[in-house]
């Protein structure tokens, strides 16, 4: 029998215990009462704000009402919202062809910032291929860690490689976002993780950086941040709902 490559993260100091932390903080926050009468609402509020927050963190910085009232044109904003709007759709076949829709995130993200002949065509780097069809065997049955954990793996692995010319950020913050939609940890993606990955901005970058080297402390490092990124990110509910 093969082992889970993932399954050695829980046991790293504290991760299985925030794990079980992230879950109990998300349940919560879905049993909103305000989501039986207004999911959609706080679907898209939430949308928005991961949205920005993306941009943000992809350096492309704006306050969320001029993005609320169209005024922004910067193409890295719009292609978020571009993102954020497709998760829904891309969910489904998330599970079954994660290069295809990784391919299709970038287009949304990217265009008006990359030549049009980049869009879609992640790096020829064979050593990036090779780790991306590792990354897609992981998302199509290859592990069975809780859904948090893969979802943070594969925004750290992506990050780590930036595969995409252009806003590779977004695509990574999103594919992550996708992991939660379509394992049903987050099912309707109201879980506003890159509002908590704003909020602690040095703490994702260092944390990042610290994943790609590799080292047991690294991945703990930015596992941590991450769990702590999805608590925040259920916290965003309520006030969206407001």
């Amino acid at each position: 029998m093969t082992s889970d490559p993932l399954a050695p993260l829980l046991d790293l100091a504290d991760v299985a215990s925030a794990v079980a932390r992230a879950r109990e903080h998300v349940d919560k926050a879905l049993r909103h009462r305000a989501l039986r009468r207004q999911g959609g609402q706080v679907a898209a509020e939430i949308s928005l704000r991961c949205a920005v927050a993306s941009a943000a963190l992809e350096g492309s910085g704006y306050d969320r009402e001029s993005v609320r009232a169209g005024t922004v044109t910067d193409p890295v904003v719009q292609g978020a919202l571009r993102v954020a709007g497709a998760l829904p759709g891309l969910a489904d076949r998330w599970s079954t062809a994660p290069r295809q829709v990784l391919a299709r995130l970038h287009v949304l993200a990217a265009r008006d910032v990359v030549p049009p002949d980049d869009l879609g065509r992640p790096t020829a780097d064979p050593a990036v291929g090779a780790r991306l069809d590792g990354l897609a065997g992981l998302v199509t049955g290859g592990t069975s860690v809780p859904p948090v954990i893969l979802a943070a793996v594969v925004h750290g692995e992506l990050l780590a490689l930036r595969p995409f010319a252009g806003p590779s950020g977004v695509v990574a913050r999103a594919a992550a976002r996708l992991v939660l939609i379509s394992s049903g940890f987050d099912p309707r993606g109201l879980v506003a993780v890159d509002v908590g990955h704003q909020a602690r901005e040095p703490e994702y970058v260092g944390s990042a950086g610290a994943f790609a080297t590799g080292t047991p402390d690294g991945l703990r490092s930015w596992l941590r941040h991450y769990l702590t990124a999805v608590e925040l990110g259920a916290d965003e509910i309520a006030p969206a709902a407001a």
